[in-house]
């Protein structure tokens, strides 16, 4: 992915924290802190994506967001609201201001994550590569389905995103807490053991027996995903 995302918040630890897994994504990231410097970097250069945090010094994110709308150049930026105002009135007013999504605070990452790809895959398909490849396995992320050597293989849930994320980082070792963090979030406990059986499991289903499997282990680093296995 090559879109760029602008996270509009004044919370420098959220930034940092949405910052860093927006990156480990492949996303481009820029930030501003309050309202005017927001305004002056879409200006500037319009973003793919905003995230754009409600309660905002100088002006607020209800404000910035009806000020975009209004603005042909910007109107069709998706905006995704992020507040911790959770009260059924406010969403309504939040995505009736023009915001295409709204999540309250404390929110998940992976959840987070998940929206921002599918909003980008609604307004932006051409920034989404609905397809990742990897050896003879190929994963379509529109309808979720899974193919090695061109027969449909059916992973869980877990396998699924495990393969996921092998796959969007081909080559690179990948650590147990990376992998944790990424596929279960950061915000729910499982021990490393847990990520061992589930990389086992995977290792199962597309892996033909007597072939060799393309997930390698690297001893006290974590795992890799070597296409020219």
């Amino acid at each position: 992915m090559n879109a760029t995302i602008l996270i509009v918040e004044d919370e420098e630890d959220l930034c940092t924290l949405l910052r860093y897994n927006f990156e480990d994504k492949g996303f481009k990231v820029i930030v501003a802190n309050d309202g005017d410097e927001a305004i002056a970097l879409v200006k500037e250069n319009p973003p793919d994506l905003i995230m754009l945090d409600w309660m905002l010094p100088n002006i607020s994110g209800i404000e910035l967001c009806k000020l975009w709308r209004k603005n042909p150049k910007t109107a069709n930026i998706p905006i995704i609201m992020m507040t911790a105002r959770g009260e059924e009135n406010d969403k309504i007013r939040g995505l009736a201001t023009g915001a295409d999504d709204y999540i309250v605070k404390p929110f998940s990452i992976l959840e987070t994550l998940a929206r921002v790809d599918a909003l980008l895959r609604r307004t932006k398909p051409t920034l989404v590569n609905p397809i990742l490849k990897g050896a003879n396995i190929e994963l379509d992320r529109t309808s979720h389905r899974v193919k090695k050597a061109g027969e449909e293989i059916h992973l869980g849930p877990k396998e699924y995103r495990l393969l996921e994320y092998f796959l969007m980082n081909i080559g690179k070792v990948l650590s147990r807490e990376k992998l944790l963090n990424n596929v279960w979030g950061n915000d729910v406990y499982v021990d490393d053991r847990t990520v061992d059986v589930h990389i086992a499991r995977l290792r199962k289903l597309i892996t033909n027996k007597g072939q060799k499997s393309p997930i390698r282990t690297i001893r006290a680093e974590g795992y890799a995903f070597d296409e020219s296995f």
